[in-house]
């Protein structure tokens, strides 16, 4: 059965804390493991989390501040020591590839996986898998920094009803999902749209048209609130987001469910995210993220 869920390995911002580990958070989609901004801790994070090195098929870094990269290193020699049977796709801004070429090769190791650097520098599709597509777009930050989105092709969803009604059953539905018609009947006919469903990660950023773009129509958006409300001008000036400004954006994106994290080290209130956030006039489902915590991505409507 298909999995899809966020489990996340750490939600602190530039200092990690005694609860709280740098960044680092992995999608599992249906078959495959998409690792996103690895801060330092990460490889020891994965192995509290159940997530092993095989489990990885894509690394998405948004920038390379530390708190976003430093795990890279220990991340890409523990995939070489366990010798990962698969190709692995590295996505970050082109313009850090200095940093990336450095973490990956900090220290003397053995190269045994084809890792394959697919560096962003400019809006749009970065890979189209069967599925999903990936994305990505600008933000805005103090160093070039890209937020990420994955969008699952849309279906349709077969209509008993009006496959009664057209005497249409048994062997026949599937030819007329393959062909796309049976006996002057069509697809369209007897079916609807099922839309696909909408993952996006945000990080470090102050709002921007990209947050939004990345936003719309989420069914799981995790986004960064390094700063409370009371903050909003440390936010600005730092490059980033407050709770109530990302809950916002998710109230204005018509995302399903919003988990919040990166959290400045200067908060020991979690909740006081999640009151800040639902003040903002976000009613859907929310999360403020702690470490080790597996989120799925919500069902179908």
């Amino acid at each position: 059965m298909s999995v899809r869920e966020l489990v996340v390995l750490g939600t602190a911002s530039q200092v990690p804390t005694r609860h709280r580990n740098h960044n680092g958070y992995l999608l599992r989609w249906d078959g495959e493991g998409i690792l996103f901004d690895p801060g330092e801790g990460t490889q020891r994070q994965m192995l509290r989390a159940g997530v092993a090195a095989h489990d990885l098929n894509r690394i998405c870094v948004t920038h390379f501040h530390g708190d976003h990269s430093l795990g890279l290193a220990g991340v890409i020699q523990r995939i070489n020591l366990d010798r990962v049977p698969h190709e692995i796709t590295a996505h970050y801004p082109r313009s850090g590839r200095r940093y990336f070429e450095r973490l990956r090769y900090a220290t003397v190791y053995r190269e045994t996986v084809d890792l394959t650097e697919a560096p962003v520098d400019t809006d749009g599709d970065l890979a189209v898998t069967a599925s999903y597509t990936l994305e990505a777009r600008r933000l805005s930050h103090p160093v070039e920094s890209y937020g990420y989105r994955l969008v699952e092709p849309d279906g349709r969803r077969m209509l008993p009803e009006r496959l009664a009604a057209h005497g249409i059953a048994g062997p026949a539905v599937g030819r007329l999902q393959r062909e796309g018609s049976v006996d002057g009947v069509s697809l369209a006919d007897v079916s609807e749209v099922r839309r696909g469903q909408r993952f996006a990660f945000v990080m470090d950023t102050r709002l921007c048209d990209g947050v939004h773009a990345l936003a719309d129509g989420c069914d799981l958006l995790v986004i960064e609130s390094t700063f409370l409300d009371e903050d909003a001008t440390l936010a600005q000036d730092h490059g980033h987001l407050t709770a109530g400004q990302a809950a916002d954006v998710a109230r204005r994106a018509g995302v399903r469910h919003l988990v919040l994290t990166h959290f400045s080290q200067r908060y020991t209130d979690p909740t006081a995210f999640e009151r800040q956030a639902r003040a903002a006039g976000f009613d859907g489902e929310l999360t403020v993220a702690r470490d080790l915590l597996r989120v799925p991505i919500p069902k179908r409507s």
